[in-house]
């Protein structure tokens, strides 16, 4: 389960920037997953639930993004979005350049600052 190592990675780099930042609870983390990188939603959603516990995460809601798999052929200029992982065009047979779907990142966080500390 490699969505585990996915949240544990967020959650330290959310944490190191919350830290910087003063922040002293995250209330609410939105990440954007396409479909091709394998990392499943609700995976990611009991890895957070598992981790989020005695930590700033706790109570804290995670929103995912799904991102479409979206291809375009080189040769015919076809563009559409596919279910399955697919590297050929639908249209014309030819090798296609995957425009979306490999993406994988915070998109942002919010957070409660820590009492007293001005901004």
């Amino acid at each position: 389960m490699h969505e585990l190592g996915l949240i544990q990675a967020a959650m330290e780099e959310i944490a190191r920037v919350a830290r910087a930042n003063n922040i002293r609870r995250i209330v609410k983390v939105k990440l954007v997953v396409g479909k091709l990188n394998g990392a499943l939603p609700d995976a990611l959603q009991f890895a957070f639930k598992v981790m989020a516990p005695e930590t700033i995460f706790e109570g804290a809601v995670l929103e995912i993004e799904e991102v479409d798999i979206r291809l375009r052929c080189p040769a015919c200029g076809h563009e559409t979005v596919v279910d399955e992982i697919t590297y050929w065009c639908p249209a014309c047979g030819t090798r296609a350049e995957i425009l979306a779907g490999k993406d994988l990142y915070i998109d942002y966080f919010e957070g409660d600052e820590e009492e007293g500390v001005e901004q």
